[in-house]
């Protein structure tokens, strides 16, 4: 196993912890009043991380799933804090848990009252090869190189990197071009795969 080491990851140190809840496609039917009351023991585990400050961030997907940015530097911290919410019990998801660095914007409470919105979130995933691996870090480089100069444009909510072998991700608001996202030197050698989802979120949460 090859690991490559962003340089930003590599010089900061990390105190938070980004879940993804990957939606299921297997999962067998539940009666609607059961369902129910699991979504409502998630929702309320959600709001009491959230008001004694070990949460800071959730968000559902359009389609599906949704994201956690935890104010810890400890997964197992975060394994626990979530063993009790009966969505996690149930294993309506599929989890994974990666220390995350915000190289632009970063995780914020939100203020009540709320004010959701959705973003375009954009997922770059590492798919190290032969032809690729050796190249790597450079092309990590420029990549964290197009990201600053895609920041300029305005649209970019946040980026941040997972490091390791984990890539990164891309929020961004207005019309979305793909061929924008796509244009990543480590796309076009192949380094990076892209998924794009819509975020919802309270507006602030990354801080904008």
């Amino acid at each position: 196993m090859v690991f490559i080491c962003a340089n930003t990851f590599a010089q900061e140190n990390t105190d938070l912890i980004f879940v993804f809840l990957n939606k299921r496609t297997d999962l067998p039917t539940m009666p609607k009043p059961e369902l129910d009351k699991i979504m409502e023991g998630h929702m309320a585990n959600i709001t009491a991380m959230a008001k004694d400050g070990r949460l800071l961030v959730a968000g559902p997907f359009d389609g599906g799933g949704g994201i956690f940015i935890l104010k810890t530097n400890s997964v197992d911290t975060v394994k626990q804090w979530l063993a009790n919410d009966p969505g996690v019990k149930a294993e309506r998801w599929n989890l994974e848990y990666l220390p995350v660095v915000f190289r632009t914007g970063k995780a914020c409470v939100a203020k009540e009252p709320y004010e959701m919105v959705n973003y375009h979130f954009i997922r770059y995933g590492l798919t190290l090869a032969k032809h690729n691996v050796q190249q790597a870090p450079a092309t990590l480089r420029k990549h964290e190189q197009y990201m600053k100069e895609l920041n300029k444009t305005g649209n970019v909510i946040a980026e941040a990197d997972f490091g390791g072998n984990e890539g990164s991700i891309l929020i961004m608001k207005g019309e979305l071009d793909q061929r924008v996202v796509e244009a990543s030197p480590a796309v076009k050698e192949l380094l990076f795969d892209i998924d794009i989802k819509r975020l919802w979120v309270a507006k602030g949460s990354f801080c904008e």
